[in-house]
């Protein structure tokens, strides 16, 4: 149900002082629902756990570090997405000291800088990292220890994870309380986050108990995953996207999450798991969106689909919810029980929300950013529009500043969810917290109806000679809309003969898609199929955005963990 009715209503949450106080009433509440599915084996069926088991697992393992003597200290973690990696992040936060999630995909040297910036004394691992921790940390005099999540036994001072909660066990059964008992700051920081900058040093953005329970307790306010819902972990957890606003939230809300084997597995782990709803990127829903048209083109079934994507669009204007019988073989594709499909980090082509929709399952997206927590805006379950990253999120006040004739300008943001600031860095802290107000770089307007709109980064903006403003993001969209672009990145080029700014593009082909349709082609005739789909998508665009020049390249863009596009990698024409 999407409509403006829900406007201004919120659902009732508990209010939680922190992180602890949240997981030790979710036990309490949920204790015999199931927190979590994981696999024990690849390939396995899932196994569930217990809230109560979860809670229990936790008091143990933090038990066990304040006996290392951990209290107070840094300690890292780092590994896919997995049971222990949030039952190790938990320990840390909830009584132990401060926890620095680390990206398991950078190279030995960067997690070696990262540990060393931090002054980690002890870094929480699972085997499949182990190579890239073994060389990390060498030289490295502040960690004490390196506890494995998978190791069987303690080997001098590498540790088994498994070993310490049972002497963690122990120690609780002799009445050893400090760890339970531990009271929690809800002010200081709890986690060193270092976000994945493109450019120059990664920041470490310093995150406390209520900037991270601000943003669940706020967020459940719009979205609701309660009703024994079960959530499909797919993004990287060291990420706070999927920690707060899947993982936590689940948390919270009493709805269990299952691990996901990995981006291949997604359709496959949907059905095992019955998973009713999913947190995405761009990439991952508009690839299955895609998937979805290809079948249906495949089977001849897609003018059939188009009519009814139609109908169910028109329906939706009345408020009237197709029903799932109508696209059964789309609900089949998507495991059979998905209901919610939820889109952040990047801007997502708004038809392929609304074609979602149309098909029964509901989606919309969210804004935000690591230093707020990370959610700013989001829209509602229960009334959200495609194009929009949704409405100020309760407790967040949001400002644009700087407007143009347009009303697009510098979006900003205060409230309980914007970070402490940047660990050991009060420079750049000063450039982008100012009285209180967080200044995200990010340009965007509201709509008459108080919704949110992202126009790009503010730097990324290509400033004609004239004044006028491109931004890169806008003119990526309508050339990602062409069936033979696969990736694309925009900028803007000083020309020294015209002495404008011209428009300038590198593009990955769909190579696939071009050789399905028109069979092997040569290098020249690639730049001239490519030329005259930029040629008709220059027609739908004012003179002064049109893309003059372009390049082809050969591999994908280096990206993220959360798959954006590493902008300043790309090369230039």
């Amino acid at each position: 149900m999407n409509s403006s009715k829900y406007r201004d209503e919120e659902y009732t949450r508990r209010p939680i002082r922190d992180l602890k106080d949240m997981i030790n009433s979710s036990a309490e509440l949920f204790a015999d629902k199931n927190a979590f599915l994981v696999k024990n084996a690849p390939g396995g069926s899932y196994v569930p756990i217990k809230f109560s088991k979860f809670k229990t697992d936790i008091d143990e393992f933090g038990t066990a570090l304040l006996d290392l003597g951990l209290g107070g200290k840094n300690i890292a973690v780092i590994g896919e997405n997995r049971y222990e990696w949030v039952v190790s992040y938990l320990a840390v936060v909830n009584g132990v000291g401060v926890v620095v999630p680390l990206d398991r995909e950078l190279p030995a040297q960067e997690v070696h800088n990262l540990l060393e910036r931090s002054g980690t004394s002890a870094i929480i691992y699972s085997s499949k990292v182990g190579a890239v921790v073994e060389e990390a940390i060498q030289g490295i005099e502040s960690i004490e220890y390196s506890i494995s999540m998978d190791a069987t036994d303690h080997i001098d001072h590498k540790l088994s994870m498994k070993k310490l909660q049972r002497a963690g066990r122990r120690l609780l059964m002799e009445e050893q309380r400090n760890f339970i008992d531990a009271e929690i700051d809800r002010e200081a920081m709890c986690s060193l986050l270092f976000t994945s900058g493109t450019t120059g040093m990664a920041k470490g953005v310093m995150l406390s108990h209520k900037n991270i329970t601000a943003n669940v307790f706020n967020m459940s306010k719009f979205v609701d995953v309660s009703q024994n819902f079960t959530g499909l972990s797919v993004l990287p957890m060291h990420h706070t996207y999927e920690l707060t606003c899947h993982v936590f939230t689940s948390m919270y809300q009493g709805c269990c999450v299952a691990i996901c084997e990995g981006l291949k597995y997604i359709v496959k782990n949907m059905a095992e798991s019955q998973a009713n709803i999913m947190l995405g990127v761009p990439l991952i829903f508009e690839s299955m969106h895609k998937k979805v048209w290809k079948k249906a083109e495949d089977s001849g079934k897609a003018k059939k689909m188009r009519a009814a994507v139609q109908l169910s669009k028109q329906l939706g204007k009345l408020n009237i919810k197709s029903t799932k019988k109508l696209f059964k073989a789309v609900h089949q594709a998507m495991g059979g029980h998905m209901q919610v499909f939820i889109s952040g980090a990047a801007a997502i082509d708004p038809a392929v929300v609304e074609d979602f929709n149309a098909m029964g399952i509901t989606m919309f997206q969210g804004y935000g950013m690591t230093e707020n927590s990370p959610i700013i805006a989001v829209n509602k379950d229960r009334y959200y529009k495609p194009a929009s990253v949704g409405l100020p999120m309760p407790g967040t006040e949001i400002r644009i500043i700087e407007e143009d004739e347009n009303g697009v300008g510098e979006i900003i943001c205060r409230g309980d969810s914007v970070m402490l600031g940047y660990y050991d860095n009060p420079e750049e802290t000063a450039k982008v917290l100012v009285n209180g107000w967080l200044h995200t770089g990010d340009y965007g307007y509201f709509d008459k109806d108080g919704f949110l709109y992202i126009s790009g980064r503010k730097k990324n903006v290509i400033v004609t000679k004239n004044g006028k403003n491109i931004f890169p993001e806008e003119v990526e969209f309508y050339l990602n809309k062409s069936d033979f672009i696969s990736e694309v990145v925009v900028w803007g080029l000083d020309e020294e003969k015209s002495g404008d700014t011209i428009v300038c593009a590198e593009i990955f082909p769909d190579f696939t898609a071009v050789e399905a349709k028109f069979g092997k082609i040569s290098e020249a005739e690639l730049k001239r199929l490519l030329k005259k789909e930029i040629d008709e998508i220059n027609e739908h665009m004012p003179l002064y955005k049109r893309v003059k020049r372009f390049d082809i390249r050969e591999e994908e863009f280096e990206k993220t963990t959360t798959k954006k596009i590493k902008r300043y990698t790309a090369n230039r024409v």
